[in-house]
C-alpha cells in the first residue's frame, strides 16, 4: 500500500514577510473607523437648516454651526437653505444677465377674451423643513405651476384695460392671497414672501400700440388731476386765511367804532348835565367852542347891543389893523434903542 504524503497547510498563502497581514488588518480596521467618525459630524451654513433622519424617520432639526450624528445608516441628514430668500421666474429665465422669455408660461387670457403677457417674480423661502421635505416632491416645480396657475385665475377675471393700467397692484395682492391659499392647502413649508410683476402687456402691434396711447392719456389725466389738487391746495388755505383776516378787522373796528360811541354818549351826558344846571352859560360856551374850531385863525370880537335901541357905529377893523401896526412899529423902535 502506497502512502501519499499530504501537503503542509500554508498560513501566508501570499507569501507576505511576518507581521504584514496584521498591520494590514490594523489599517482596515483604522481606515474604517476615521470613515465612521468623520461621518458622524457635519456642519450647518448660518442660512441652512438640517433635517436628521434615524433610520428613514424625521426625528429632529439642528441650525447653524457643528453636530454630531449616528453614522449612516443609523442616521441621516439632509441640508436645505431654509434661511436664505429664493426666487422663481414665471414667464422667463434669467441666466446670469441674461433673460430668456417663456411663451407660453407668459402668455394668458384676460375676463374680456384678449391675449396678454405677464411676467413676475416670486419670492419665497422654507418655513417648515419637515413639510418642504416630505409632502411635495419637486417644491420648485410645484411654486412654479401654483403661480402660474393662480396668476391666469386672476387675470382670467379681470379686462385687459384693467389689468394693463390701474389693476396692476390689485392682481398683484390676489395672486400672493391665492399662492398663501395653495401653500396652506398642501401644507408645503413654503413661505410666501411677495410677488411682483416685471410686466403686463397687451400682444405687440397695433393693440399694443392703442393701448400704450390709453396709458399714456390716463397717465396725463392723473398728472393734471394732481396738479390741479395741488393749486387747490396752495389757494384755499390762503382764502381762508385772507377771510379769517378780514373777520377779525372787521371785528376789530366793530369794538372800536362800539366804544367810540359809548364815549360820545358819556361825553354828550356829561354836557346834558352841565346844560340843565345853568343853560345859558353852556351854550355861549358850547357857541364860542364851535367858532374856535371852525374858525381856528379868526379874531372874535364880542359886544352887547342889548343896552340901547340905537346902532353903535363903531369901525372895529381899522382899530384892530391900527393897534396891530403901533404894536409893530413899537417893537422896532425898542431894538433900534438898544443898539450902541
Amino acid at each position: 500500500m502506497e502512502l501519499v504524503k499530504i501537503p503542509k497547510r500554508q498560513d501566508n498563502p501570499l507569501n507576505l514577510p511576518p507581521g504584514m497581514l496584521k498591520k494590514i488588518i490594523i489599517g482596515a480596521i483604522a481606515l474604517i473607523a476615521v470613515v465612521i467618525g468623520s461621518s458622524c459630524f457635519y456642519t450647518v451654513q448660518e442660512q441652512e437648516r438640517a433635517a436628521i433622519l434615524t433610520f428613514g424617520k424625521y426625528t429632529g432639526e439642528s441650525t447653524a454651526g457643528l453636530h454630531f450624528k449616528w453614522p449612516y445608516p443609523i442616521q441621516q441628514v439632509i441640508i436645505v437653505p431654509a434661511e436664505l430668500t429664493q426666487r422663481i421666474h414665471i414667464g422667463y429665465r434669467v441666466n446670469g444677465d441674461v433673460s430668456t422669455p417663456v411663451e407660453e408660461e407668459a402668455m394668458m387670457i384676460t375676463g374680456d377674451e384678449n391675449i396678454v403677457s405677464a411676467d413676475a417674480v416670486v419670492q419665497w423661502k422654507i418655513s417648515n423643513v419637515r413639510d418642504y421635505l416630505y409632502n411635495i416632491s419637486d417644491p420648485e416645480q410645484f411654486l412654479r405651476n401654483a403661480a402660474s396657475s393662480s396668476i391666469r385665475s386672476v387675470i382670467g377675471s379681470e379686462k385687459l384695460d384693467y389689468a394693463i393700467t390701474d389693476g396692476k397692484t390689485v392682481i398683484q395682492d390676489k395672486v400672493r392671497e391665492k399662492l398663501l391659499d395653495l401653500q396652506n392647502k398642501y401644507h408645503t413649508g413654503i413661505q410666501i414672501i411677495d410677488i411682483k410683476f416685471q410686466d403686463i402687456e397687451p400682444p405687440s402691434g397695433q393693440v399694443e400700440e392703442a393701448f400704450r396711447a390709453v396709458t399714456n392719456a390716463r397717465e396725463e389725466k392723473n398728472t393734471k388731476i394732481n396738479n390741479a389738487a395741488k393749486y387747490e391746495n396752495d389757494k384755499i388755505p390762503k382764502a381762508r386765511g385772507e377771510a379769517q383776516a378780514l373777520l377779525e378787522n372787521a371785528e376789530a373796528l366793530k369794538k372800536s367804532r362800539i366804544l367810540n360811541a359809548q364815549g360820545d354818549v358819556a361825553q354828550f351826558n356829561a354836557i346834558y348835565a352841565e346844560y340843565t344846571k345853568n343853560k345859558g352859560i353852556t351854550e355861549s360856551r358850547l357857541l364860542m367852542e364851535t367858532l374856535e374850531k371852525i374858525l381856528p385863525n379868526a379874531k372874535i370880537i364880542i359886544s352887547d347891543s342889548a343896552a340901547g335901541d340905537t346902532v353903535k357905529y363903531l369901525p372895529l377893523n381899522e382899530l384892530v389893523r391900527g393897534s396891530g401896526s403901533a404894536s409893530s412899529s413899537a417893537g422896532t423902535q425898542q431894538q433900534g434903542g438898544t443898539s450902541p
